[in-house]
């Protein structure tokens, strides 16, 4: 095959991904490449639009390989039921603090999406493990999640068994949230800076954020209406 590909002629995109498909399964099948099975997995999913072949490849790449994207995947698919497999939460939950654990691309998703699972406690015989939320929720934070900062500094100003109401702490991690661009991060760091919750009054940095937060919700309003312009 030449190493241009005309990308405006049929046969020969057909023949690129075909070609393609079967680099990626010899990756995978004969190298035992984590990342070869990886791509092959991506192949079987995004071109072939073959969901369970997807999830045989992403099975084996998790157990066997413990490889951290693929578990992560494995857990999404675990989460709708994709590819052939039976819907399962808690196994689901298993894949993605495999990936978080593990490292990589899509750990910081799956150390949010274990955080998730673990506060609402499906997974865990209906009881909600706070602690483990904490942990896997400050995990993704440290990795600019900015969902995970702000759930994070909810869980804080809660309070929840095993997580000590902590004011200084919730307005830590709303200020990380909304520097990351998160509304309603922003929103309750100017309240807490206005009655001193977390730190001393600050009228003049409750103000900044209160600015802050109708800059993101304006940005956002906007945004929508561009989309809505384009369709």
């Amino acid at each position: 095959m030449s190493s241009l590909v005309n990308f405006q002629n049929e046969s020969e995109v057909r023949e690129f991904l075909d070609n393609l498909g079967i680099e990626y399964s010899y990756q995978c099948r004969k190298e035992k490449d984590p990342e070869g099975c990886q791509r092959l997995a991506d192949y079987l999913e995004g071109i072939k639009k073959n969901f369970e072949a997807a999830a045989e490849i992403l099975k084996y790449n998790c157990e066997e390989n413990h490889h951290g994207e693929s578990c992560y995947k494995l857990g999404s698919y675990y989460v709708t039921g994709k590819g052939g497999l039976q819907q399962n939460l808690k196994t689901a939950y298993e894949c993605f603090v495999k990936s978080c654990e593990k490292g990589g691309k899509k750990s910081v998703d799956a150390c949010h999406n274990a955080a998730l699972l673990a506060h609402d406690g499906q997974v865990l015989n209906n009881k909600p493990d706070s602690v483990k939320a904490r942990d896997y929720y400050t995990r993704a934070c440290n990795g600019n999640f900015v969902a995970s900062c702000f759930n994070l500094s909810t869980l804080f100003i809660q309070g929840a068994p095993g997580v000590t109401k902590d004011m200084a702490q919730a307005l830590k991690y709303s200020l990380k949230a909304c520097d990351l661009g998160h509304i309603w991060a922003c929103a309750n760091a100017s309240r807490m800076y206005k009655l001193g919750e977390g730190a001393s009054k600050d009228n003049e940095k409750a103000e900044v954020l209160k600015n802050r937060a109708q800059d993101l919700h304006r940005e956002q309003k906007e945004f929508s209406q561009q989309l809505k312009f384009g369709q």
